[in-house]
């Protein structure tokens, strides 16, 4: 039987990557609908994605597929097809990249987990099958051009912060979780009017839409199949684009341009900039935003100390680095760093 994980490590795979000839194109997909066995769909999922040369992250649940992922250029279409084949998938809508360098991905990680998306709802009542509406592009704008409407931001701070659209506002919370509650307790006054949610690729806010209407809203809409949809639609058709600045996505590319606007400022000099960078100090790893000039600088790390840490002899880092917290640490400059403490910093 064929292995159903990767067996190579991380580095020869991401140097196998750089060695490729062919292009690759990067997709993202998801879909609620009822899975009984995530086990046995995940494994079937790995071993038809892997005989296709397919890179990127998965994660499967009983309530459905959360993916992003590379193909190689030429194999789009039996990747398609393939994808479309299986039960409960059928008729699925490919997000194809923005802005793509192909180099997403090196490996094939697919992942059960109790949800595609954590919500943190425990609601028995709650049902997904009961959503918003469906808005394409041409709608998102037409709907957006009354006053009345209220454009939802269901993305993190430090994705809302580089790039959003025209007068969306922000639910400030660091987690989706959070967010829900956050967002119905934010529009509790203006449950009768338009209320239009959008997120990266669709997965949140269709779930927010569903959690909205769970709560007794009466006008929810989600933009379909998110940012990514939207970009790639206005430019085909010709259509205003209402989305300012960068797009933040989660691989390597860490963002795709939408606009040539750049909203966004340097964490360390205030510069305009909306390039993310992890700090490189392993024991800090934070994510933020650092200009051309300061990355030279401070040589990738986001402070002085951090940067002195990664001239240390490696053991020396090493010993700085045991005890610290893992995880996603980020800058959000509303409410300061978030994570654990810094190794050296």
């Amino acid at each position: 039987m064929a292995a159903l994980h990767n067996r190579v490590s991380q580095k020869e795979l991401k140097a196998r990557l750089y060695q490729e000839t062919e292009p690759r194109t990067t997709i993202s997909f998801y879909r609620y609908f009822p899975i009984d066995d995530p086990k046995i769909f995940r494994d079937e999922l790995y071993l038809g994605l892997d005989a296709l040369a397919v890179f990127g992250r998965i994660y499967v649940a009983a309530e459905g597929i959360n993916a992003q992922v590379s193909v190689p250029a030429s194999g789009f279409g039996a990747l398609e097809g393939w994808l479309r084949g299986v039960k409960g998938l059928e008729g699925l809508r490919l997000n194809i990249a923005v802005d793509d360098d192909g180099k997403s991905f090196w490996v094939l990680k697919i992942k059960v987990r109790e949800k595609i998306v954590a919500d943190g709802i425990d609601d028995p009542g709650f049902d997904m099958r009961r959503k918003g509406q469906y808005v394409d592009a041409a709608a998102f704008n037409k709907l957006t051009e009354d006053p009345a409407t209220i454009v939802v931001d269901m993305r993190n701070h430090y994705e809302y912060e580089v790039g959003h659209f025209d007068q969306a506002i922000e639910v400030p919370s660091d987690t989706f979780r959070e967010q829900l509650p956050l967002s119905a307790e934010m529009l509790e006054e203006d449950k009768d009017k338009n209320i239009i949610m959008y997120c990266t690729g669709g997965i949140r806010c269709e779930k927010a839409s569903a959690y909205l209407l769970h709560k007794g809203f009466a006008n929810v809409f989600h933009l379909e199949g998110g940012i990514i949809h939207y970009a790639n639609t206005v430019k085909e058709q010709g259509l205003e684009n209402k989305f300012r600045g960068k797009n933040f996505v989660f691989d390597d590319r860490m963002g795709e341009r939408i606009s040539e606007e750049v909203i966004a400022r340097c964490h360390q000099c205030g510069a305009p900039a909306d390039t993310h960078t992890n700090c490189r100090n392993e024991g800090c790893h934070l994510l933020f935003i650092q200009c051309a000039a300061c990355a030279e600088r401070y040589e990738g790390c986001c402070s002085p100390a951090c940067q002195e840490t990664i001239h240390l002899p490696e053991e020396e880092q090493k010993v700085l680095r045991k005890g610290v917290e893992k995880g996603v640490h980020t800058f959000n400059k509303a409410r300061g760093r978030k994570g654990g403490r810094k190794a050296g910093g």
